[in-house]
């Protein structure tokens, strides 16, 4: 605690082999209404650099990366451009840059076509560095329900602007927009979406699927749900993609959704079931799960696995939802990072063309949590406040 009675967020970390506490921001108190908070207001809290928890955890995953790139942050930080740019003036620049990616002319112009109808008017003239979650739900707020695809994309593009920020040196850590989306009414889920359980029941049922009988279908079910990949990823699994020492599994782009290679990082407890499968393999680089050692397991056969476990209002795919739910509701993890970890195919072409990362380092550490989450463990990321 600082003299003035403020508190301040400190990441404390390890580098040369000496201990090191850097200050990320004041600790934000009280909480933050948005039915009361005004422009100036909200304006004023971001020029105080209060942080709230999850965007204190956002910078420190930013310093981290800088010391272990040899990068000092303190010194990075003096080097911060004396002018920020407006957000409609960051946007026309990220555009800019970014175009040259993409095939479809049309798409070009209709991406920025669609920041000046909407963005543009509302905050187009604040600096890039003053946009938070709150002004970017109030601006979604009136058109969200009325025209859920249009404020999605627009969601992913602001997302896409406030990061080609970051990198910039404009704002001073990477954007997490999430919460956006939590203070917003839900839109319809379409009918084509596969029923989930919720992420709170999940690991009862999977400390029941551990206990019963070791069969394909439920080894290949609690595979499945460990790794958050799609049924027939797994039914098609081959050791030859596995790295058990490297705690990897490859997946070719030819078995993937996306057609793009996929490397799923794998937590101890899917060790543990790839372990006992390879006590009962055929061949080092045949099936994992199979009916026969030269066939894979039916379609059927995890459906089949949850419904002899009294599961009959949830479906296997479904449980790709239920991660996504637990990510968002109870870790920081950014969207991006849980994107990749599905492997999904970002709609926005500029999203895409700019995030070319894997997230790999970060998806070892979600899946882990995922896996602890089910086993009935805890993994929680600590970041130290001053007393």
């Amino acid at each position: 605690m600082r003299d003035t009675g403020s508190r301040q967020w400190l990441l404390r970390i390890q580098s040369d082999g000496k201990r090191r506490d850097l200050g990320l921001g004041t600790a934000e108190t009280g909480e933050r209404s948005t039915e009361t908070k005004t422009a100036s207001a909200k304006l004023a809290a971001v020029d105080r650099k209060s942080l709230t928890l999850a965007e204190a955890r956002d910078k420190a995953d930013a310093y981290r990366r800088m010391v272990r790139a040899g990068i000092d942050p303190v010194e990075e930080r003096k080097k911060a451009p004396a002018t920020i740019p407006t957000f409609e003036s960051a946007t026309k620049t990220c555009h800019g840059e970014m175009k040259a990616s993409w095939r479809n002319a049309k798409h070009t112009k209709v991406w920025l076509a669609c920041m000046e109808s909407h963005v543009f008017p509302t905050i187009g003239q604040q600096p890039v560095d003053a946009i938070d979650s709150i002004i970017v739900r109030d601006l979604l707020a009136p058109i969200w329900m009325e025209k859920p695809e249009t404020s999605r994309r627009i969601l992913q593009r602001i997302g896409v602007v406030l990061d080609f920020a970051h990198i910039k040196g404009w704002r001073p850590t990477e954007t997490s927009l999430k919460s956006v989306r939590r203070g917003l009414p839900k839109h319809k889920r379409d009918d084509s979406h596969f029923d989930a359980m919720p992420y709170d029941e999940a690991p009862a049922f999977f400390a029941r699927l551990l206990a019963a009988e070791h069969t394909a279908g439920k080894d290949g079910l609690a595979f499945t749900i460990l790794t958050a990949v799609r049924s027939n990823e797994t039914r098609f699994a081959t050791w030859s993609e596995l790295d058990l020492k490297k705690k990897t599994w490859t997946i070719p782009g030819s078995r993937m959704k996306t057609g793009m290679t996929h490397i799923v990082p794998l937590s101890p407890a899917a060790i543990e079931i790839l372990n006992r499968r390879w006590e009962g393999r055929t061949s080092n680089d045949g099936l994992v799960f199979f009916a026969t050692p030269t066939k894979p397991m039916s379609d059927m056969t995890m459906t089949k696995a949850l419904r002899t476990m009294g599961v009959t209002d949830a479906h296997v795919h479904g449980f790709r939802s239920t991660f996504t739910d637990w990510a968002a509701e109870t870790t920081s993890i950014p969207k991006e990072v849980v994107d990749k970890a599905l492997a999904h195919k970002l709609p926005d072409k500029v999203e895409a063309a700019y995030r070319r990362t894997d997230f790999f380092e970060r998806r070892q550490v979600l899946m882990t949590m995922w896996a602890d989450y089910l086993v009935g463990k805890k993994n929680v990321v600590r970041l130290v406040t001053a007393a």
